[in-house]
């Protein structure tokens, strides 16, 4: 399952959404690779150098109107032909919907004009409908392939994406707050007496870590939420997704155990958190 996240696990791109792993059906790794290297691209252009952000929007909706193209069947510009050459192939030989794609984009784009701008979220609620945008669509992409449609599984992959995109932003708080892009809600922020404009004096206040945890209380109830999806999708997808889940769970239990101090430190996996991720994948 995306998502991705948009700062610094961005600059790993996606790196929580395993692209054409080993666990991927071989036929399957093409138009996953398609998918990755689309969304890559697009981020990189959102949110590498120094373009000011007029730049960016105007090459956004450029490779917007390749994206179109490649639906259409028409000539596109001509840029990006590591791009849309193999999503061109991946759409005529697995009917890929455009709609996730564009609203990647629209994430994109929404990185550009209001995070970078200064902008943050008022609530939860936006920042959800946000994930929906960013990280929701990989998942999605990623069952159309394995040919699943139901209603019910999609909403947990909602689930599933959103939750590992919130976990990147919590666990990224040390890296995004001195780029200035950073997705705690203000909401959150006041609640806990915390001036949502000044996200660098947080650091040496007890009430941010509280906050901190509060929030990544929040990513696991709805990973939780969303995990019994990997017990309905059968075969190396299901494993892959049990993996991801188990990832995602993980690293909110790093968080814990460093006070969930992630204004000053970034925590990671491991290889000493394999053995406890495959037990936890086997125990689902």
């Amino acid at each position: 399952m995306p998502p991705t996240d948009h700062r610094h696990a961005r600059v790993d791109h996606y790196e929580n959404f395993p692209v054409a792993s080993w666990l991927c059906p071989p036929r399957l790794r093409p138009p996953i690779a398609a998918i990755y290297r689309f969304a890559r691209t697009a981020d990189d252009i959102a949110d590498e150098g120094d373009a000011p952000a007029e730049t960016r929007l105007s090459e956004l909706d450029a490779y917007r109107s390749d994206l179109k193209a490649a639906f259409a069947g028409t000539t596109d510009s001509g840029r990006w032909p590591a791009v849309f050459g193999p999503l061109r192939r991946a759409i005529a030989d697995f009917q890929l919907p455009f709609q996730p794609l564009a609203d990647l984009l629209d994430a994109f784009a929404q990185d550009v004009a209001k995070t970078r701008a200064g902008a943050g979220y008022l609530d939860r609620r936006e920042l959800l409908a946000y994930c929906r945008r960013s990280a929701d669509p990989v998942g999605r992409l990623l069952l159309h392939l394995y040919l699943v449609r139901d209603d019910s599984l999609l909403a947990m992959s909602d689930a599933v994406c959103s939750a590992l995109q919130l976990i990147n932003f919590w666990q990224d708080l040390s890296v995004d707050i001195p780029r200035g892009r950073y997705y705690v809600p203000t909401e959150d922020a006041l609640r806990h007496g915390l001036d949502p404009a000044h996200p660098e004096r947080w650091g040496e206040d007890a009430r941010a870590r509280e906050m901190v945890a509060e929030l990544c209380d929040w990513a696991r109830a709805i990973m939780l939420r969303g995990a019994p999806l990997a017990k309905r999708i059968p075969g190396r997808a299901g494993w892959e997704l049990r993996l991801v889940v188990q990832g995602g769970l993980r690293i909110l239990d790093r968080i814990a155990a460093g006070g969930f101090d992630t204004l000053h430190v970034r925590p990671k996996l491991r290889a000493r958190d394999m053995p406890v991720l495959l037990w936890r994948t086997l125990r689902m």
